[in-house]
């Protein structure tokens, strides 16, 4: 098995309150629950591609230098974001995207990189 490629973050975004405009920010901290001063959805982060945050506007928390097939290919994947780890949970119904857990909290920062975390890596080569 092939380890998932890593994607730099270009965007993150926080939308403390449903149907008001988002706030860009250049470092959050993630919670368990999501990102310090988002309000609390369906799923604790969705992640985005460039193309799609900038074509359809979707309310996405992060936005990756990524195409939205390779986004859907990590449904499954532990993965190290900043500090954090989070899982990718699945696609969206309505929207584009992927949703994801919170594994381990900690900080992401523009520029950090979702990446194969280390749990991953090694499970794929003992599979």
């Amino acid at each position: 098995m092939t380890d998932p490629p890593s994607f730099p973050v270009m965007a993150l975004w926080i939308y403390p309150a449903k149907g008001e405009p988002g706030i860009s920010l250049p470092t959050v901290e993630v919670q368990t629950g999501g990102l310090a001063g988002d309000r609390r959805k369906k799923s604790a982060l969705h992640l985005v591609c460039a193309t799609d945050a900038a074509a359809l506007a979707p309310r996405a928390n992060l936005v990756l230098d990524a195409t939205a097939e390779q986004l859907e290919e990590l449904v499954g994947h532990r993965m190290t974001l900043g500090n954090s780890q989070i899982e990718i949970t699945g696609k969206p119904s309505n929207c584009p995207g992927v949703y994801a857990s919170v594994v381990r909290t900690g900080a992401i920062n523009i520029g950090d990189r979702l990446e194969p975390s280390a749990d991953t890596i090694e499970s794929s080569h003992l599979a």
